[in-house]
């Protein structure tokens, strides 16, 4: 199974956070230190210390992005020689659509102080899809990229106030670019597809500051993946032929800081700074198997951070109701965004509710929107030396509707 996620729903750059449906009625304030639900596997494994006996967890969330592209004065891809430049094409149409994404975790107890976990969810993740004969097609059709992680867990109980926690993942991405290609006389369609397994490490620890206040560190590595694939075209001939393509990427590591802290009987503040090492993302070049460059792609990122806060209000025994508030750091800069990850800031709201439906079983469900800024992109590539790809010149308009749900039983 591969999970995926439009590239406007993610936080910074193409990482996605949506990891239980739980914590998305918090906007994932807290997230490391909350350890609510077996979800905890990933975002502290240290957390499945206060998790009691056996529980499974599973979660879905359904997406709605909007990514629209607004014409400032773009031009079409120039013609050569007696060849006239090709047709502008469209706006290329609301590039999100609807998708979803689950997360399943268990977790259970080897002895009073030592407890397994497993989760298996995507930390990474886009797609922006345009119309086949828009503006930009020579730039960007089709953009995805789907991962999968197995993430086996393990957490310890050190003292009264000390839990720590770590865990290994085996991390499948699968990526898909496609374009058109600017020719003599014609255009034609281009498609690049690879695929690898990676893997890395998540660490966590928990210090319980009081008994009621908790506080969280975790720490995910980066996974390197080295992408083996191919290259197809709508006509391969000795111009444009089919064959096998490398291209490397370095998926971030990520260090967060949370704390959670229970106020009194009703109320539950939590709050969660993370940081994620995007400068690493400096550029996306495809090979060909012979060592020959295929395309180049200056990204240029920036790290980022990521700030929430969120509340919870226990209105008796069964029902908690949650809210939440997030500013997400965009890794992309302004100079080097283009139409495959046309992405920026994003300011989150949420909202939330857990039913504790019978003592085994709870319901979670949760809500959010995200304003995303406008984002300006200005990717002039008219020369021969570029392709005679043309020049994108607008910006994007970009919100996101997440709903999501949750059902946790406890064995």
């Amino acid at each position: 199974m591969v999970f995926s996620m439009p590239v406007v729903t993610q936080a910074a750059g193409f990482a996605l956070i949506e990891q239980s449906a739980s914590g998305l009625g918090n906007a994932f304030a807290g997230g490391g230190a909350v350890a609510e639900d077996a979800s905890t596997i990933f975002f502290n494994p240290a957390g499945m210390m206060y998790i009691q006996g056996t529980q499974l967890t599973g979660a879905i969330h359904l997406i709605k992005p909007s990514l629209e592209f607004n014409n400032n004065g773009s031009v079409a891809a120039a013609g050569a020689g007696p060849f006239p430049s090709r047709p502008l094409g469209g706006d290329g149409s609301n590039a999100g659509d609807l998708t979803f994404v689950p997360n399943f975790y268990y977790k259970r107890d080897l002895t009073d102080t030592i407890k397994f976990g497993l989760g298996v969810n995507a930390p990474f993740g886009l797609k922006t899809e345009y119309d086949s004969n828009w503006m930009g097609r020579f730039q960007a059709i089709k953009s995805e990229l789907k991962t999968v992680n197995i993430n086996p867990a393990i957490a310890f109980k050190l003292n009264d106030q000390w839990s720590i926690g770590a865990g290994v993942s085996a991390m499948r991405a699968q990526a898909e670019l496609t374009s058109a290609v600017n020719l003599v006389a014609s255009e034609r369609a281009s498609k690049v597809k690879g695929d690898d397994w990676g893997f890395g490490f998540n660490l966590g620890a928990i210090y319980q500051a009081t008994q009621d206040t908790r506080l969280s560190i975790a720490y995910r590595s980066k996974v390197e993946q080295h992408l083996d694939g191919d290259v197809r075209f709508s006509t391969s001939d000795s111009t444009t032929p089919n064959g096998d393509i490398t291209a490397n990427i370095t998926l971030p590591e990520m260090l967060a800081v949370s704390a959670f802290s229970q106020l009194n009987d009703k109320w539950d503040l939590m709050g969660d700074l993370t940081w994620t090492r995007w400068s690493q993302f400096q550029e996306l070049s495809i090979y060909r198997s012979s060592g020959t460059l295929l395309a180049k792609t200056t990204e240029n990122w920036d790290n980022t951070l990521r700030y929430s806060i969120g509340a919870n209000y226990h209105y008796n025994e069964a029902i908690t109701l949650r809210t939440g508030l997030a500013y997400d750091q965009e890794a992309i800069n302004n100079q080097y965004r283009t139409a495959r990850i046309p992405g920026n800031d994003r300011k989150w709201l949420s909202l939330g509710a857990g039913w504790q439906m019978t003592p085994t079983s709870k319901l979670d469900v949760g809500y959010a929107h995200l304003f995303i800024n406008d984002a300006s992109v200005s990717d002039k590539q008219n020369t021969s030396a570029l392709g005679r790809k043309g020049d994108l010149i607008g910006s994007y308009d970009g919100s996101v509707d997440i709903l999501s749900l949750q059902y946790t039983h406890n064995f």
